[in-house]
C-alpha cells in the first residue's frame, strides 16, 4: 500500500494586538488644511506616503489627502494658452540688485489650491482603547485604508493603516 502525503496547510495567522494603540503609528506626519497642494505633494513624495491626515489648527483631523486626490486635481485642472501678451518682457526682469536674469530663467505659474479644497473630508476615527478586532472590522466595513486614532479631545495621536494590521499578523 502506498502512502499519500497530504499537502501541508499554511499556518493560521493571528492578530497580535489588543487595541488601536497597539496597532497604530503614533504621532503621524500630517498636513495642515491651509497648506498648498504643492507642499502636500512634496511631503507625500519625500516621505514615500500614499496619503496623510489633514488637520486643523488645533490638531484635529478634518480629512485625508491622498496621491489619488492630487492626480484627480491635476487631471481636472485645465491649462489654456494665454491669448493676451504677458505683462512683462524677460529683458525687463532683474534681480533685487538690478542685474539682468540669466539664461534659462522662467516664471512659474503657482497653483494656489489649498489642501482643504482637494482633501477627502471623510474622517473615520477610533480611540486608542478601541479593541483591535473593532479596528479591523471598521477598516473592512468602511472600505478604507486607514483610521485615525484620536484622544478624548479629538486630537490626532495616531493612524492605523491596513499595513499596520498586516505587520501585526503572525502565525
Amino acid at each position: 500500500m502506498k502512502a499519500t502525503l497530504m499537502p501541508e496547510s499554511p499556518p493560521r495567522l493571528a492578530l497580535h494586538a489588543d487595541t488601536a494603540a497597539d496597532l497604530m503609528t503614533a504621532n503621524p506626519v500630517s498636513v495642515r488644511e491651509d497648506a498648498t497642494l504643492r507642499e502636500a505633494l512634496t511631503l507625500l513624495i519625500d516621505k514615500g506616503y500614499s496619503a496623510a491626515p489633514v488637520i486643523d489648527r488645533a490638531g484635529r483631523p478634518v480629512g485625508v489627502l491622498s496621491r489619488s486626490d492630487l492626480l484627480v486635481h491635476d487631471r481636472e485642472t485645465a491649462e489654456h494658452l494665454r491669448v493676451e501678451p504677458e505683462f512683462y518682457h524677460k529683458s525687463e526682469l532683474k534681480t533685487q540688485e538690478g542685474e539682468p536674469l540669466g539664461r534659462g530663467f522662467q516664471v512659474e505659474k503657482v497653483d494656489r489650491t489649498r489642501v482643504r479644497d482637494m482633501m477627502t473630508p471623510a474622517v473615520f476615527c477610533v480611540s486608542p482603547e478601541s479593541p483591535a478586532s473593532k479596528v479591523v472590522g471598521d477598516l473592512v466595513h468602511l472600505k478604507v485604508h486607514r483610521l485615525f486614532v484620536v484622544d478624548d479631545h479629538g486630537i490626532l495621536v495616531g493612524v492605523v493603516s491596513v499595513m499596520d494590521v498586516v505587520r501585526h499578523l503572525h502565525p
